[in-house]
């Protein structure tokens, strides 16, 4: 299964194959898979790099996987912050100097522009809020490995899962008997037929079924750490015997084995022998094509009965029933043995047999899945099955967790809900492209059924070639190659191989499909997060960068030093930032579909809000309470001011508490760009009262301490001056409030009016 995903075990034969893929032929035994039963003899004929493992190995070595969706941001981001600043400050250098303000005083000029417009603290916050994403992606039963993969989630827009143990649990359940000539239900440890509930009394008649069920069984219960008890052995068996210790069918003593005819892939049945109250039995089970030619009887209500061809077909019929179903499909049979065992061989022993019922199991999936499969389609998200499985299979999971319709639409040219694997070597890629493209929304996708490792990797690459973001799921070796080409390779952490671990960016901690889709809220609101911070860092670079246009142009006294600029971005703005890093998903974050690969990280809506709304406001708070300190200490317009006065040292303190005061605002302001602060309330997130606490320390350090004086040129101040910055920074609050307000509002009108 770890090379072919299928989850039964596949015979192996000495006889002679020489057509087909390797993986399909059965008399090659590969290295690194598990011997379930039998023995033999090989010739070994490929090691190391020639081995299918070996070739999975190169393929995987092959593949670049280049940077994520969140990288590429951040390098444009740079790129354009850098660029904008270098370019903006050569431009008022050069004015500067043709104003006549000298070289150096030019020079600081154009400095003080770059250091302003440059957000230094961006990077480190960027990291942080990623590596805040990944803990809370954790608490969910998400391990990130690598960071940049928090985000790439967020906006995903395919994600191609595996079946077993990802969509599905597992292991394999009993879902329905057919026995009386009723069929019969298994949920939460009660027996239904047409959903009336069995009792205990009634069910006691199909005793023998039970007990064959129980007897012709070589599973295993054993004792857990936690105390509990499971079954182990073959998944099959293992069927059999949760669902007799769930129903409660366990409490009698165990008959005595006296012998056995184990399962033989030639006879396609098991049959055990058991002494009970003096007689000999002989439980059989198998395939129904195997075990109903050798039935005579049928065991009904309280005896049994001749098997009359009628009967005989009906239960052939029920079984291709189940079949179609995708269950894996047993019949039970006994007999009664009256001659000494030693006499017997299997054609005797399993003749003249007496039908008790089919029983039909399934590896059932995740509860959760359905749910997780209409988040994800709500979210825009599409979710294509891949799986090495039969296509049966594939098909009756994909119905059941509805990512395929109840009715097949076949005809030429229409939706074909599964494709194999030999059909897709057959597609070109604009086939596959054509394929794999929706022609309509909540049109269903294909269902991959019997997909070797190049299949998987060649879809994914079709898929990114399409500009898709791909999110993979895979716990095998042969998922390995697609996981690595993924834009997100996600592992199984509980039923993965170390090779899907190794090579995945993201491991499911409970092998649960909607634990991805947790994830992706997680994903999403940390894009959100990282655009509130920038929002927030941005514009205090407006009240930054006002002071020396002022200067430069005005001829005022410049309001703000190049080490307070430094001391805002990477001193008060950190830890505020780092809380609206931590914001939780809000609601409606999984209503709306994926951004789109053209949406920018540094959009128009940020820099617009940024700069030319919250940053202007805060420019205004600073500056306004920069001129009012000079004015109530008798400076007029015009006057001179030494840069080592007290005075000038007071005023650009005041314009750097300015800048924090509004920032103390501007942080609540930024939890949400559509919905106010106060409708948000105040506690929601605690991280944001410990940032306003640590930024006002800080200011309060940088303002009264010796050590603020000298580092930053700043001086103590009076109380009094913090009342008008107090009131700006409540004026910006409201502001934002009122703009909220309003926005919702035109939004609302014009929904309606679309509608």
């Amino acid at each position: 299964s770890s090379l072919t995903g299928e989850s039964k075990p596949q015979r192996r034969t000495a006889e002679p194959i020489t057509d087909g893929h390797p993986l399909d032929i059965a008399n090659l035994a590969f290295a690194g898979t598990t011997v379930l039963s039998g023995h033999g003899q090989g010739v070994v004929f490929a090691t190391g790099l020639n081995t299918e493992f070996g070739k999975i190995a190169h393929l995987t070595t092959t593949v670049q996987s280049g940077l994520s969706p969140l990288q590429q941001e951040i390098v444009k981001v740079t790129h354009v912050v850098a660029g904008l600043s270098l370019a903006m400050g050569l431009v008022f250098f050069t004015i500067g100097v043709g104003m006549g303000l000298g070289f150096w005083t030019s020079a600081i000029f154009g400095i003080g522009i770059i250091v302003a417009n440059v957000p230094e603290g961006l990077l480190p916050t960027v990291t942080l809020a990623l590596a805040m994403g990944s803990q809370r992606m954790a608490a969910r039963k998400a391990l990130i490995k690598h960071l940049a993969s928090v985000e790439t989630l967020g906006c995903t827009t395919v994600i191609c899962t595996d079946k077993t143990g990802t969509l599905t649990e597992n292991r394999m359940r009993l879902d329905k008997l057919y026995v009386d000539d009723l069929v019969v239900e298994s949920r939460e440890g009660c027996l239904f037929t047409r959903n009336r509930l069995i009792s205990a009394a009634e069910a006691e008649r199909w005793r023998p079924l039970f007990d064959a069920m129980v007897h012709c069984n070589n599973a295993k219960r054993t004792r857990r750490p936690d105390g509990r008890s499971q079954a182990s052995g073959d998944p099959t068996e293992t069927a059999l015997l949760e669902f007799a210790a769930d129903h409660g069918l366990l409490h009698r003593p165990p008959l005595q084995r006296m012998g056995e005819l184990p399962f033989d892939a030639d006879r396609k049945r098991m049959t055990t022998l058991h002494w009970s109250e003096g007689r000999l039995l002989a439980f059989t089970k198998g395939a129904p094509e195997s075990v109903l030619p050798r039935c005579t009887m049928q065991q009904g209500s309280s005896v049994a009965t001749e098997l009359t061809p009628d009967g005989r077909k009906k239960i052939l019929a029920q079984s291709q029933g189940f079949a179609q179903q995708a269950y894996r499909v047993l019949a039970v049979a006994m007999r009664d043995v009256e001659r000494g065992v030693e006499e017997l061989d299997a054609d005797s022993l399993e003749q003249g047999l007496t039908f008790l019922g089919l029983v039909a199991m399934m590896d059932p999936p995740h509860r959760e899945v359905p749910e997780a499969i209409r988040t994800c389609r709500k979210a825009g998200i599409r979710v294509v099955m891949i799986t090495g499985d039969h296509p049966l299979t594939a098909l009756a999971i994909a119905r059941k967790i509805g990512l395929a319709p109840e009715s097949l639409v076949t005809e030429p040219g229409r939706f074909v809900p599964v494709i194999e694997g030999a059909q897709v070597d057959t597609f070109s890629d604009e086939q596959l492209r054509r394929l794999l493209t929706p022609t309509a929304p909540g049109e269903p996708d294909p269902v991959f059924a019997r997909m070797a490792p190049r299949h998987k990797m060649r879809i994914v690459s079709v898929l990114k070639e399409m500009r898709e973001v791909v999110a993979v799921t895979g716990d095998g070796v042969n998922d390995a190659p697609a996981l690595k080409m993924a834009d997100i390779g996600i592992a199984m952490g509980v039923a993965g191989t170390d090779v899907a671990k190794e090579t995945a960016s993201m491991i499911l901690l409970d092998d649960n499909f909607a634990t991805i889709v947790n994830a992706v809220e997680e994903g999403r609101a940390v894009f959100m997060n990282i655009r509130k911070f920038m929002t927030y860092v941005l514009a205090s670079n407006v009240p930054e960068v006002v002071p020396y246009l002022a200067y430069g142009l005005g001829s005022i006294p410049l309001a703000l030093t190049v080490p307070q600029i430094l001391a805002v971005d990477l001193g008060t703005d950190m830890v505020p930032a780092l809380a609206l890093a931590a914001e939780r998903p809000q609601g409606g974050v999984m209503d709306e579909p994926p951004r789109p690969r053209t949406e920018r990280l540094l959009s128009r809506d940020v820099l617009v809000r940024a700069y030319g709304f919250l940053g202007l406001i805060e420019a205004g708070i600073a500056m306004g309470g920069f001129f009012l300190y000079l004015h109530s200490q008798g400076w007029t317009w015009g006057a001179p001011l030494d840069w080592n006065s007290p005075l000038y040292k007071e005023a650009t303190t005041v314009t750097f508490a300015g800048i924090v005061a509004a920032q103390t605002a501007n942080v609540f302001a930024c939890r949400s760009d559509r919905i106010s602060a106060f409708r948000l309330g105040w506690l929601s997130n605690p991280l944001i009262l410990v940032g306003v606490t640590v930024e006002l320390s800080i200011l309060f350090i940088m303002t009264y301490s010796p050590v603020g004086h000298l580092v930053l040129g700043t001086a103590s101040l009076p109380a009094w001056i913090f009342g008008p910055l107090t009131l700006g920074a409540i004026a910006l609050l409201l502001a934002d409030h009122l703009k909220k307000v309003v926005g919702g509002r035109l939004r609302a009108r014009d929904t309606v009016h679309a509608s």
